[in-house]
């Protein structure tokens, strides 16, 4: 009948139950895959309830630093309760030695520099426990440890809220030479101790600078001076001897030296 009415010129109309049908037969896997009919497409249903807003709450930028500044603030109170301090008057605790003991305290050492414990005397506690050089391994890989935790932190936690509040001048051209020059700026920073530890750490961590850039810098412009202050602890009982004196004098002489940049950079730096 519908073949008929359209040979004739006419307009077939079609039941219900007829599209049905034909439907029906054309989705049937016997007919071949030529005449089969695709599935409708479902959208994806956006969920707006009271779990997805607090979830989107959780991981907006400004959460993410106000947990940022909760957990360096639980580091600094646990630090002070701690007081690293001891180490220089009493000395690392008996029971632990060899291996262990370097490692403890590497791992302390990290934790300490996240929570803005100063790196001068944490460096000189590895060179009055462990000696010149074992006390030199020790506190460079605690400070590579550290130095990479709180870039992580700082990454994950504060650059999204942080990197909009980039306005001033300054703040501009020390954010662009990091993310340009990464490398060449943290060795930098690193070798003249005129900037503070965790300064850098966050500071490069809102940038673009990247990981591996960061860490290589950081291991590398952190040997002479962590070495000085190493050779420093270990050699405190004798401050007369050669090498007590030559090590206070590479601590001091990068100190004036990077004061001297700091002061004559200070324009260029309001400039841009």
């Amino acid at each position: 009948m519908l073949d008929a009415t359209l040979r004739s010129g006419g307009t077939a109309t079609a039941t219900p139950q007829a599209v049905a049908k034909q439907l029906t037969v054309s989705a049937d896997p016997a007919v071949g895959p030529e005449t089969s009919v695709a599935a409708p497409v479902v959208p994806a249903v956006v969920r707006t309830g009271p779990a997805a807003r607090l979830v989107r709450a959780l991981l907006s930028p400004w959460a993410r630093l106000a947990l940022l500044v909760v957990l360096l603030a639980a580091a600094a109170s646990s630090v002070l309760l701690f007081d690293p301090q001891r180490l220089l008057a009493d000395g690392w605790p008996p029971q632990l030695g060899g291996a262990a003991a370097a490692a403890v305290f590497a791992l302390a050492y990290a934790l300490c520099t996240v929570a803005f414990v100063p790196r001068p005397l944490l460096n000189l506690a590895a060179g009055a426990v462990f000696g010149s050089q074992l006390g030199l391994g020790t506190a460079l890989v605690g400070t590579v440890l550290g130095a990479g935790a709180a870039f992580g932190l700082g990454r994950i936690l504060g650059q999204d809220a942080l990197r909009p509040l980039l306005r001033a001048r300054w703040l501009k051209a020390a954010d662009g030479q990091l993310s340009r020059h990464g490398f060449r700026s943290m060795m930098v920073a690193r070798l003249f101790p005129g900037v503070p530890f965790w300064a850098a750490n966050y500071c490069a961590a809102v940038s673009r600078m990247g990981w591996l850039p960061f860490l290589v810098a950081t291991a590398l412009g952190s040997v002479p001076n962590t070495a000085a202050y190493a050779v420093a602890g270990a050699r405190a009982s004798s401050p007369t001897s050669p090498a007590f004196l030559i090590a206070m004098a590479l601590i001091t002489v990068p100190a004036l030296a990077g004061t001297v940049v700091a002061w004559r950079k200070r324009h260029h730096l309001r400039g841009h």
